[in-house]
């Protein structure tokens, strides 16, 4: 006898800023010297973009004017329902005046200690996401917390 299976819902655009407007963290992606890198970030999402702050290191150095992902993904409905949305672009620093004060009123706080002076923002070019019906018992519960908490 079959399983039964359930399919994977393709997200509307719409849904997927939902989610990432309720995610704490998530996973930015860019190339490093020919490698590819995924670092955690905290963000916000604002005029359909996304804001991150970082700084003066290898993600401001590697991400500016280039190609990137971010990547969030959580868990709905009391766990029984699993999501993933991932957004391509380009991220750049914020450095007009206007623009950067506006954004200095966001609520983004760093989580690591040091400077993060330095705002940026995730243009996005495409966004996708999905959610689908986990295997029963195949998503753990977290071992420990992090703000939100969220698994560390």
């Amino acid at each position: 006898m079959e399983a039964e299976t359930t399919p994977t819902k393709i997200l509307a655009a719409h849904e997927c800023w939902t989610l990432l407007r309720e995610a704490p963290f998530g996973r930015l992606a860019l190339c490093v010297q020919g490698n590819p890198e995924i670092f955690p970030i905290n963000f916000v999402v604002d005029h359909g973009s996304i804001v991150f702050r970082t700084s003066e290191g290898t993600k401001s150095r590697f991400s500016e004017r280039a190609a990137v992902a971010f990547e969030a993904d959580g868990l709905l409905d009391g766990d029984t329902l699993m999501w993933s949305v991932v957004v391509k672009g380009h991220a750049a620093t914020i450095s007009q005046t206007p623009e950067l004060l506006a954004t200095v009123q966001l609520p983004l706080h760093p989580w690591e200690m040091g400077r993060k002076d330095r705002f940026m923002r995730l243009v996005p070019e495409t966004i996708s996401g999905r959610a689908f019906t986990p295997v029963p018992g195949a998503v753990p519960p977290a071992r420990s917390s992090g703000p939100h908490g969220s698994p560390v």
